[in-house]
């Protein structure tokens, strides 16, 4: 299953999963293109691995990844306070 997190002012979607049994969980993001249809990619929480990239350039997976680091560094401030 997968969750809502953000959608981003270009139609952007941002959704995660739950977390898994070794702690990770699943980012999936996804652009309408008029071109390919859908640009796409999956990053791997913790560890920040992306995997299934389509149509994002690697300066937008850079700015993603930010996105999703300054989240999970909010999730776990609040986690341990």
């Amino acid at each position: 299953m997968m969750y809502p997190f953000m959608t981003l002012d270009d139609g952007t979607e941002i959704v995660h999963s739950e977390m898994k049994a070794d702690g990770s969980v699943k980012v999936y993001i996804e652009k309408p293109d008029e071109k390919d249809c859908f640009h796409h990619a999956a990053c791997y929480i913790p560890a920040y691995k992306w995997d299934d990239v389509f149509g994002f350039s690697e300066d937008e997976i850079a700015e993603f990844q930010k996105i999703i680091e300054s989240a999970a560094y909010s999730e776990k401030y609040y986690e341990n306070n």
